[in-house]
């Protein structure tokens, strides 16, 4: 039940989106660097962005009985994306989730955050 361990609902919840936006991006590297399909790779990131621009409804973060701070930092994420969206810069939808000291093979922003969240739960 979600009032009991909503920590671990919205966990379990936002994984599963982490799941979907690991799955886009391979499919994107793929386009990008075995295909050479410069216009698939830029729906494929257009695709990351709309998943993460949409996470904050997707999850009901508004109704959960969470801490201010993670339904902000959800909003963030949704807002970022929604942000590389209106601008529509490939670069900045392929950077989403992602700090500049981000080391290959390591786990992402959303991925921590799920981390985090377990941790509460």
């Amino acid at each position: 039940m979600i009032s009991d361990n909503p920590y671990g609902f919205l966990a379990d919840r936002i994984e599963g989106i982490a799941v979907q936006v690991r799955e886009i991006e391979a499919q994107a590297y793929k386009a990008l660097y075995e295909d050479k399909d410069d216009l698939a790779y830029r729906e494929f990131m257009r695709r990351k962005a709309m998943t993460l621009a949409d996470l904050a409804e997707d999850v009901a973060v508004h109704d959960l009985p969470v801490t201010d701070s993670v339904k902000k930092r959800i909003k963030r994420f949704s807002f970022s994306a929604a942000q590389s969206l209106e601008i529509g810069s490939v670069f900045f939808m392929s950077a989403l989730l992602y700090p500049e000291d981000h080391e290959a093979g390591e786990p992402n922003d959303l991925d921590n955050f799920v981390a985090e969240l377990k941790s509460l739960s």
